[in-house]
This record gives C-alpha cells, structure tokens and sequence, in this order.
C-alpha cells in the first residue's frame, strides 16, 4: 500500500464536510466531488493489489481524480457555493495526485 493512501483518506473526509455546504447550493456538483474523492481511495487501494499496467492505470486514475476534485473546489469557489474551501484539503489532494504522478512516471 502507497503510504499517501491515509492521507487520501483524510482528504475523503475533509471532502465530506465541503461537500455538505455545496450541497446546500447544488446537488451534482457535491455528489460530483464526493465520487471523484471516493475514485481516489478506491483505485489507489485497488492499484495497491493490482500489477503492470493495470497498477499504473489505476493510479493514473486517482491522480486523475484527485485532479477533478480541485476543479470541484475552483466551481463551488467560483460559483459562490464556499469561500476560500479548506486550504489543507487542497495540499493534501495536490500531495496525493504528484506521488501518484511520480509512482507511474517511474514505472515505465
């Protein structure tokens, strides 16, 4: 197991809370964000058992969903459904998604 998977964790939950203010303005985009944070934990833990190609592309699925999440974040921020969303969220993801990157990038 990819030793940034508990704190992939932690950025499910943070994405928990920011979701529920979304909610409040629009529906889809909180159930948006919350499926690509789950697409995070679920392929890096599913990459974790996986080998090759199928390990790469499941970790170049949660980078890329780790990438979705902060676009999320940019449309709520945008849209005005949240101010300034959890700074620590953000790094976490940004962490999550570059040692995802990496880990694939060197695999080849």
């Amino acid at each position: 197991m990819l030793a940034i998977y508990p704190i992939a964790r932690q950025a499910l939950r943070r994405v928990g809370v920011v979701a529920i203010a979304i909610e409040k303005h629009d529906s889809d985009l909180a159930r948006q964000m919350r499926r690509a944070a789950t697409s995070i934990v679920l392929n890096i833990r599913e990459g974790s058992q996986s080998q090759g190609r199928n390990r790469n592309a499941r970790y170049w699925n949660a980078a890329g969903s780790a990438s979705e999440v902060l676009g999320c974040l940019d449309c709520a921020e945008d849209l005005g459904y949240v101010r300034d969303a959890d700074a620590r969220l953000r790094a976490e993801l940004d962490h999550v998604a570059g040692v995802l990157v990496r880990v694939c990038r060197g695999a080849r």
